[in-house]
């Protein structure tokens, strides 16, 4: 792997974790307006799913394989 590999790699890991956040935060924002709230700790839930999805995709990125080819290896599917 090249260092321009891992670094566009990396950033698109950035960009993944960036629209997660984002689209979690609409969310959030959208049902405020309708009155409703979510309590912290699905809050906190959702920050700890999009932190391992991150985690998931930089080990996938490192062992240098696309995604879908670690879920295979781990589960023993495919």
């Amino acid at each position: 792997m090249t260092l321009t590999g891992l670094l566009l790699g990396l950033i698109n890991v950035c960009i993944v974790v960036a629209v997660l956040l984002l689209v979690g935060y609409i969310v959030l924002w959208l049902f405020g307006l309708l009155g409703f709230s979510f309590p912290d700790m699905v809050q906190k839930l959702f920050l700890i799913i999009v932190a391992l999805i991150a985690l998931y995709m930089i080990v996938s990125l490192l062992l240098g394989l696309p995604t879908w080819r670690v879920v295979q290896l781990a589960t023993g599917v495919g």
